[in-house]
């Protein structure tokens, strides 16, 4: 057989490389033991066992996790797929080092094992070459691309890339869109030589099992007593290579013998390269996903394997879900509330940490990001990962010297700890982004806001929720967000300045408009019948169909409360009987929750959940997104269990029985917008709405934009669709980022309450999308969504309006800026509706 020198010296290659490798890789394993159960309690993350397991399985086998891109997702599967069944192949290659013919007992000659092998390493090696050619053509990002939220864009970027395109030349309004269509790469910030090394393995290790297969049938061929196994039963996708094989070898068995040697030792010194790395490099997610994402996976929020959207997770008071507001008395002073340090982390946030594979999916569709605001997603799990990893390891040289306190910017190479915590392309990422300092974040612990996030990209944070329902490998960052702003809420009480109004309207009067609660039913002024109020007209909700919550918006808001009078002026046409609160109704306290301020979400939810169980309504009906997301999502879990329908999917179903009927205007080109008391709102919604209608004839062009928390924090993406649809003369068009792909409008995460400072206006980078599609009209489901977009000017997007006749008039981008046009007009489907149903009146 082989030649017994190679045999020796690449068997002992190869156990020495082994041992290594297990060393390294037990020693990093031990190292994420350790920093991750350093983390804080967070229970519940571990049971139910079954239904937990269930979830990964079949996340994983259907990688639904994955969201579009479905070559992507195909080839990702074989690659996963895989690394365990090609597991068995290494121990062959073992065995092959000394004995060539070796198979494995039992499965060796098992055909159906053949099979599958042969399948998935041919699999696997197309996957990885498919895998490769995505991040060469994606590219790795530009120094212009990061700099686009810095304080000097083309001098950050002027510095980092002297050759490169400055940022203020990039195309608008989506300079840093990676989608498909886009010109950015999601790929900036992530480490490219990881990447490189992962794949490289990957490609290599499943090429020698190709080989190795195809060695094996030209060696059965001409070792006798084996010759029958050398078949296409046996070898069905590798025998032509075999044959390729022999003939190249003469059929000779050493030189087939040596072969199989040779390839075997590189497989197994590869396959431990790679286990030898990924245990040094402990912060490599991109190498250490295959294992943690699976761990992940079963300790994420909710056992039923949903995205951790709609609810908020709960604040976390010495391991303890915070569920009352009485949670917060007797507090010791030394608590801390929310998280202000690495070491507050429970250890379900660690995880997540080392989970981030770094495929910037979350920042391609993150609204911040993609108008020029430091916040990424993804930059933001990997800096807080890197700051863990060594403050992990400084803290174990302060326990070998003796607890002696480490300042950042040591150097500790001698002891094992990097000079920087980063790799190349993060740190340049970060700090040309703006989003920290040129060195990075911090090394050592500290306070994480401003010393590894800065307060900008804390609060650019809209909590939409595209990032978490883009993550395939469910990072909770919203949540981690989250925690942070209620440390700097509650404990430092730093927030942005606006917000203060907001916090004192909630306290004193139960709305962040600080209005009277008289004013509550001020919309209703104008209808032409009565609206019954609980406690006043009727003893309590129980003797009406729906319960209707109005919200503050719907309340106190001039467009929201055409909304709110549209929404009971249906109800009253299709004969549902329906009451309010009027002003008994209070705050849900989304706002206050979303900003970070939990114990007034805690007051103001006990003040809603006790208004709302003495009323007893047999359903409620909402016209808020938030409202809706709080009360059905929230408040179970704060013992406020109710029957919550948004209005669109009311609506839709009475359209659907016939109890509302939507008539098509008498012509076309009649396009006066009706209010439900029959006053004219031209131009209330949008710049221009009544000049861009179509002739008489034409339909309608319509687009919808979908609330996020609506649509993608709770899954309504339908109802709103079909409601538009049913109207006569209305063409549904869609706007390229729609459903869960759909960008924010700019309101969540408490910042209708407080300006942008930086970039794009996030309102007005999607009112220039929905231009894009020819729209005439942008339909709405939340108050919140109208407000922002029907604000929107388009012009810090590059948005030039077809009246601009001063071409000094226009911003400042005008030879970049979209072309000359008119916006869509913006309106609620509710008043949308409306107006059609009075037609036929």
């Amino acid at each position: 057989m082989a030649n017994p020198t190679l045999s020796a010296i690449m068997w002992g290659l190869a156990l020495l490389v082994s041992a290594l490798a297990i060393l390294s890789f037990a020693r990093g394993l031990t190292h994420m033991w350790r920093t991750v159960s350093a983390g804080t309690p967070d229970p519940g993350r571990l049971s139910p066992v079954g239904k937990r397991l269930w979830g990964v399985v079949s996340a994983a086998l259907t990688h639904r996790e994955f969201k579009g891109r479905p070559w992507i997702k195909a080839a990702h599967w074989l690659v996963m797929v895989s690394f365990p069944i090609l597991f068995l192949t290494l121990v062959t290659g073992y065995a092959q080092l000394r004995v060539q013919t070796f198979t494995l007992p039992l499965l060796g000659h098992f055909a159906p094992w053949e099979w599958l092998t042969e399948v998935f390493a041919w699999g696997g090696l197309a996957g990885i070459i498919g895998l490769m050619i995505v991040r060469q053509r994606a590219g790795h990002g530009t120094a212009a691309e990061a700099a686009l939220s810095n304080d000097d864009p083309d001098g950050a970027a002027a510095a980092a890339d002297p050759e490169g395109t400055p940022p203020s030349s990039l195309t608008r309004p989506h300079p840093r869109d990676s989608s498909p269509r886009g010109l950015a790469s999601r790929f900036l910030g992530s480490t490219r030589w990881q990447a490189l090394f992962v794949e490289w393995v990957i490609l290599i290790v499943c090429a020698c099992v190709v080989a190795l297969r195809g060695l094996e049938y030209a060696l059965f061929s001409v070792t006798p007593g084996l010759e029958a196994h050398a078949s296409a039963l046996h070898f069905p996708l590798t025998a032509w290579l075999g044959a390729l094989f022999a003939a190249a070898a003469s059929s000779s068995a050493t030189a087939l013998a040596n072969a199989i040697v040779l390839v075997s030792a590189l497989k197994v010194i590869t396959s431990m390269t790679w286990l030898t790395v990924v245990g040094i490099q402990t912060g490599m997610g991109v190498a250490w996903h295959r294992f943690v994402a699976i761990l992940n996976l079963y300790t994420r929020r909710n056992a039923d394997g949903t995205k951790s959207l709609g609810p908020a997770d709960h604040m976390l008071i010495d391991g303890k879900p915070v569920t009352s507001e009485d949670d917060f008395d007797d507090v010791p002073e030394d608590t801390v509330l929310g998280v202000g340090t690495i070491d507050d982390f429970s250890w379900k946030a660690r995880l997540d940490l080392y989970a981030c594979t770094e495929c910037g999916r979350c920042q391609e569709l993150c609204p911040a990001w993609n108008t020029q605001k430091p916040l990424s997603p993804k930059l933001l799990i990997m800096g807080l990962r890197d700051h863990m990893e060594s403050a992990s390891n400084v803290q174990i040289v302060e326990q070998e010297e003796g607890h002696q306190k480490l300042e950042d910017g040591e150097v500790l190479l001698d002891k094992g700890v990097p000079a920087s915590p980063h790799s190349f392309d993060l740190v340049s990422a970060l700090s040309l982004s703006g989003a920290t300092g040129p060195e990075g974040v911090c090394a050592v612990t500290a306070p994480l806001v401003p010393e590894v996030v800065s307060e900008e990209v804390l609060w650019d944070c809209t909590n939409c929720g595209a990032c978490v329902e883009q993550c395939p490998v469910d990072i909770e960052h919203i949540d981690h967000i989250l925690d942070l702003r209620r440390h700097q809420v509650l404990m430092e009480g730093a927030f942005p300045r606006e917000l203060g109004r907001a916090f004192r309207g909630m306290e004193s009067k139960a709305n962040p408009y600080n209005q009277a609660a008289r004013k509550r039913m001020d919309w209703a002024k104008k209808l032409d019948f009565d609206i019954p109020v609980v406690g006043e007209d009727i003893e309590d909700a129980s003797e009406v169909d729906y319960l209707f919550w109005v919200g503050c918006a719907g309340a106190y808001d001039d467009t929201a409360k055409k909304t709110s009078a549209a929404v009971a002026e249906l109800l009253h046409t299709a004969g549902v009987s329906f009451a309010v609160l009027g002003s008994g109704e209070s705050c849900t306290g989304d706002p206050a929750r979303r900003a970070g301020n939990e114990a007034l979400f805690q007051m103001l939810a006990a003040q809603a959940i006790d208004t709302l169980t003495e009323a007893k309504p047999q359903k409620i009906v909402v016209s808020c997104a938030h409202c809706f997301n709080t009360i059905a999502g929230e408040y179970p879990e704060l013992g406020g269990s109710f029957d919550v329908v948004h209005h669109t999917q009311l609506l839709n179903r009475l359209v659907r029985d016939g109890l509302l009927t939507p008539v098509a205007p008498a012509s076309a080109a009649s396009t006066a917008s009706t209010a439900p008391t029959g006053e004219d709102t031209t131009g209330e919604a949008g710049a221009g709405a009544t000049d861009g209608v179509p002739q008489a004839g034409a339909p309608l062009k319509v687009t919808y934009h979908d609330a996020c928390f609506l649509g993608r924090h709770n899954r309504v993406y339908e109802p709103p669709r079909e409601l538009v649809g049913s109207l006569p003369n209305v063409e549904l068009v869609e706007m390229p980022r729609n459903r869960d792909r759909a960008m924010c409008c700019g309101a969540g995460g408490a910042h209708a309450w407080f300006e942008e400072t930086r970039g794009t206006r996030i309102a007005d980078a999607r009112i220039v999308e929905a231009a894009s599609t020819g729209a005439d009209v942008v339909a709405t489901a939340c108050p919140f969504c109208s407000q922002m977009l029907g604000s929107a000017s388009g012009t810090s997007a590059g948005f030039v309006s077809s009246d601009a006749t001063d071409p000094g008039s226009a911003s400042a981008d005008a030879t970049t800026a979209s072309p000359g046009g008119k916006l869509p007009e913006v309106r609620d489907v509710a008043v949308m509706l409306l107006e059609a149903v009075k037609r036929g009146q």
